[in-house]
């Protein structure tokens, strides 16, 4: 879970390891060692910033944005399931992204970003 949530960050954008952990309110090391499994698998690369030498630019290459894409189908379908065995599948769906959007608001604030 931990590698999608990297590789979701920085398909939304964030391209440094340190916005990244901000983002997803988890240390440096943990993003580091993200990182580096994702890069070794092939599905981010790593481009030195040239305006600050200790910044790397993070990017998803083709085959991360394959696997990303496929892990959310998998989720989306998996979600789909579950809702179908509540009692009102479409009101639990808009709960669900009601808290979605509540939790996004308050790491946010809580990280100020």
């Amino acid at each position: 879970m931990a590698h999608y949530r990297v590789l979701a960050a920085v398909a939304d954008g964030d391209e440094r390891a340190s916005r990244v952990a901000r983002r997803l309110a988890l240390g440096k090391p943990t993003i580091s060692a993200s990182v580096e499994a994702l890069c070794r698998r092939g599905f981010l690369t790593r481009e030195d910033v040239t305006e600050d030498q200790r910044a790397v630019t993070l990017r998803l290459t083709p085959a991360g944005s394959a696997v990303l894409h496929d892990v959310e189908v998998a989720m989306s379908e998996r979600l789909a399931a579950v809702l179908a065995q509540t009692a009102r599948p479409a009101e639990t769906s808009a709960a669900l992204s009601r808290l979605g959007a509540g939790i996004d608001r308050f790491v946010s604030q809580r990280v100020g970003t």
